[in-house]
């Protein structure tokens, strides 16, 4: 009886393992998340949802992480061998991770067909070397938010478009301008100082840049020195500070997002995170101003969270399977809709009207297609860069000595470089 019931079970065994996969059930793939916007993660979730019910291959077992210790971690995790198989992680991470091996290239999975049909600046953000590691649904977009019927009552000039960008003379006297109609509970610009990690970076890089400074030497990429603490950097600081020192910005705002849909400011410095919750507030009165000149031509940032298959990933096909899900057309045009951002996928940009001449986020496709958009610096060393710019913009807002804080900042950023050499 027991050799009759041991020959049953091997039999079972030998039919189970003759099996399909999917007749054993769904092979699970895990993926994390960061923890953005709310409509963001809705949207994140309903796709998800519908691709574990479209088939049957592939279950996506999706953790939210929290945004602002997301590559602390991630870098903990990676050293633990405890990564998940599909990683969402902000563009210029990128360099980082692929130098720690923390990657694997998606040559062999992504078509020519899809990347003819996505944004350079995405193929851009996430390529390494010759090879393409990183894809992500949508770009970003960043510039001025303001309040047209303030700026009409203040009678400060409204750019149109890329040719009439506000310089840094028309920018102090909109400021100037703009402090005398504010209400008394109220400021000028929302640099939104109740951020941290990443926005520091993202926001005011491009800023320095424009003043003819930068994060790093970008063309060893061995060294900040004489870059973040020259004398345009310090320039940059100097005016930066001065903006507080004026009362026109707050370095210590309470709710700055209802500061500016209740009418109390009339700019806010953000991305296109913000402009659902903006247009809803203010209706025809949101009107997106470009990235002003401050002297060595406008520029913006670009980049923003994408995804990559993982090199301890014990299924890469289920991964690139939902990463090629998510690329599709309609979902990265979905995306956009839920979270204001610049959809990826050309085909899906070029359908929708908020982008087209006149539209609501226009401007937005104008920097990222015509050169005002640069990306964060392309360097292994960029967490240093991220972390040491929240530090020293935080500093010069609230009246640090400028030169002593981009030479902290210079001397963080050489140290990282040097330790990553050795």
């Amino acid at each position: 009886m027991k050799r009759l019931t041991s020959m049953i079970l091997m039999g079972l065994l030998a039919v189970l393992m003759a099996l399909p996969a999917a007749a054993q059930g769904p092979e699970e793939v895990s993926l994390w998340f960061h923890s953005g916007q709310g409509s963001e993660r809705d949207e994140l979730d309903r796709q998800i949802t519908a691709f574990n019910e479209m088939q049957d291959e592939y279950v996506i077992m999706p953790l939210e992480v929290p945004e602002g210790s997301y590559n602390d971690q991630v870098r903990a995790a990676a050293l633990a061998g405890d990564l998940p198989c599909v990683l969402d992680f902000d563009g210029p991470f990128i360099y980082s991770y692929v130098f720690s091996g923390d990657l694997i290239p998606l040559d062999d999975y992504v078509t020519d067909e899809l990347l003819d049909d996505v944004l350079p600046s995405i193929i851009g953000q996430g390529t390494v070397g010759d090879s393409i590691y990183s894809l992500g649904q949508f770009d970003s977009g960043l510039s001025i938010w303001a309040n047209a019927a303030m700026l009409e009552e203040a009678g400060v000039r409204i750019p149109e478009g890329l040719d009439d960008v506000w310089t840094l003379d028309e920018f102090n006297e909109a400021m100037e301008a703009l402090a005398a109609i504010v209400p008394d509970d109220g400021y000028v610009i929302d640099f939104k100082f109740t951020y941290d990690g990443e926005w520091y970076s993202y926001g005011f890089g491009p800023m320095i840049r424009s003043f003819g400074g930068d994060t790093i030497d970008r063309e060893t990429f061995e060294t900040a020195e004489g870059v973040l603490n020259g004398e345009e950097a310090v320039a940059w600081g100097e005016w930066f500070q001065s903006l507080f020192a004026n009362g026109y910005a707050t370095a210590t705002p309470v709710d700055p997002d209802a500061d500016f849909m209740e009418g109390r400011v009339p700019l806010s410095w953000v991305g296109h995170w913000m402009y659902n919750d903006y247009k809803d507030a203010l209706g025809d009165d949101l009107v997106l101003i470009p990235a002003p000149d401050f002297g060595n031509g406008a520029v913006t940032g670009m980049g923003s969270w994408n995804w990559g298959i993982t090199s301890t990933c014990a299924n890469p096909d289920g991964a690139w399977t939902f990463i090629e899900y998510l690329m599709d057309a309609d979902n990265t045009a979905s995306m956009a809709n839920a979270n204001g951002a610049v959809p990826s996928r050309i085909s899906a940009l070029e359908a929708d009207e908020r982008y087209q001449e006149g539209g609501d986020l226009h401007i937005y496709f104008l920097q990222l297609t015509e050169g005002v958009a640069v990306p964060r610096a392309q360097t292994a060393v960029y967490p240093t860069i991220s972390t040491v710019m929240e530090d020293v913009v935080n500093a010069i807002a609230r009246g640090e000595d400028v030169q002593r804080s981009l030479d902290a900042a210079v001397d963080a950023i050489d140290s990282a470089i040097e330790s990553l050499a050795g």
